[in-house]
């Protein structure tokens, strides 16, 4: 297929600049299998969803991974100093990260950017499309804590183009989960929760459970390519736990739905499924690339917010749903004014009725 295939006009005004407040009274297009959808609010998540749905969030906690600093002018070979922005992306080992830097064309390898006083690195290696790889003055533990002092929230660009961050970024862009430092970006479906419709959906029968998925910054990278076979995703470290992995294979095994919240919650269980309908403990990369055609071994349905055109996580969507249904879905939410993105509305997608779920019953009604 072609990258141009998941193409669609997004108004610039659609794209959601601050969150709902409460962060449940956000919009809902609830897309059902058979392809019909209807405007609802993610406060009738519980009425939407069945007793014994099994939902599955992503409890990574957003680290600040956006930094600035300032390269000083060299001693040797001329350029003054550079204002540099870095945004990272996946830690090496207990001083060394892998970073988004801009602008990477003025940096050479041996360069030293300067956050702070007490914090540095040094440029060690670089990449195309301004990855970079960076040691710092500091390890481990000391070097955490140093970047949470220095570092703010790496929003989105499509939102950081537009305000700065502030102080109630810190609350904003973190979800009640978050549990697991790692994340330069948050897992953004899992925003729309509150305690109060946590209890609700306890009420109704649902259940839940956590994996981990650390957002890399290459969730924001456009795809380039223009077959979506020569596109390569960028790898992200996930994990499931011994006790996730009971919940999700006994929910396959009695026929109830599993619904990750989120693209990462869906992206770690489909890595980690090992056949249909089951899933193994364990932690690893992920470098999946789910595209229409794609035969989901865990997933039932989905929840998620609004992505933008030509992403790849508007082609995930379209794996589960469709891309008839999908274009169709997204040209409703885009006349009737729903927000998108990191901070917009969300979605709750059942899988399309024409791949029916996996498992070793049908699905309890």
């Amino acid at each position: 297929m072609r990258v141009s295939d998941f193409d669609f006009e997004l108004p610039e005004e659609r794209i959601a600049l601050r969150p709902a407040r409460p962060r449940d009274a956000a919009r809902l297009l609830h897309i059902a299998g058979n392809g019909v959808f209807a405007d609802r609010g993610v406060s009738d998540l519980p009425e939407l969803l069945r007793e014994g749905d099994l939902m599955v969030f992503n409890d990574t906690r957003v680290i600040p991974a956006a930094l600035n600093g300032v390269r000083p002018a060299r001693s040797v070979g001329g350029g003054g100093p550079v204002d540099v922005e870095v945004n990272l992306h996946k830690r090496l080992d207990a001083s060394g990260w892998r970073a988004f830097v801009r602008p990477a064309k003025r940096l050479r390898v041996g360069d030293v950017i300067a956050f702070s006083e007490d914090l540095s690195a040094e440029v060690t290696g670089k990449s195309e499309g301004g990855d970079t790889r960076l040691v710092f003055n500091r390890t481990g533990a000391a070097l955490d804590e140093a970047i949470a002092a220095t570092g703010v929230p790496p929003l989105p660009p499509y939102i950081a183009r537009k305000r700065e961050v502030d102080e109630q970024d810190v609350e904003d862009y973190q979800t009640l989960f978050a549990r697991q430092d790692g994340s330069v970006a948050a897992p953004t479906a899992g925003l729309h929760f509150t305690e109060r419709l946590l209890t609700a959906l306890a009420d109704r029968g649902v259940q839940q459970t956590h994996v981990t998925l650390h957002v890399g910054a290459g969730t924001f990278l456009p795809v380039k390519a223009d077959d979506l076979a020569d596109h390569r995703m960028h790898a992200e470290w996930c994990t499931v736990s011994t006790r996730a992995a009971e919940a999700i294979n006994t929910a396959k095994a009695e026929g109830r739905r599993v619904i990750p919240v989120g693209t990462t919650a869906l992206r770690t269980i489909e890595s980690l499924a090992s056949q249909p309908g089951v899933i193994e403990a364990g932690s690893r990369d992920t470098d999946i690339f789910i595209t229409p055609g794609y035969d989901f071994r865990i997933t039932d349905a989905l929840m998620t917010n609004f992505h933008l055109p030509r992403s790849t996580l508007f082609m995930l969507v379209s794996a589960l749903a469709g891309l008839d249904v999908m274009k169709r879905a997204y040209a409703h939410a885009i006349r009737s004014g729903y927000r998108f993105y990191s901070y917009g509305d969300a979605s709750l997608i059942e899988r399309s009725a024409s791949t029916p779920p996996t498992g070793l019953r049908a699905p309890a009604s």
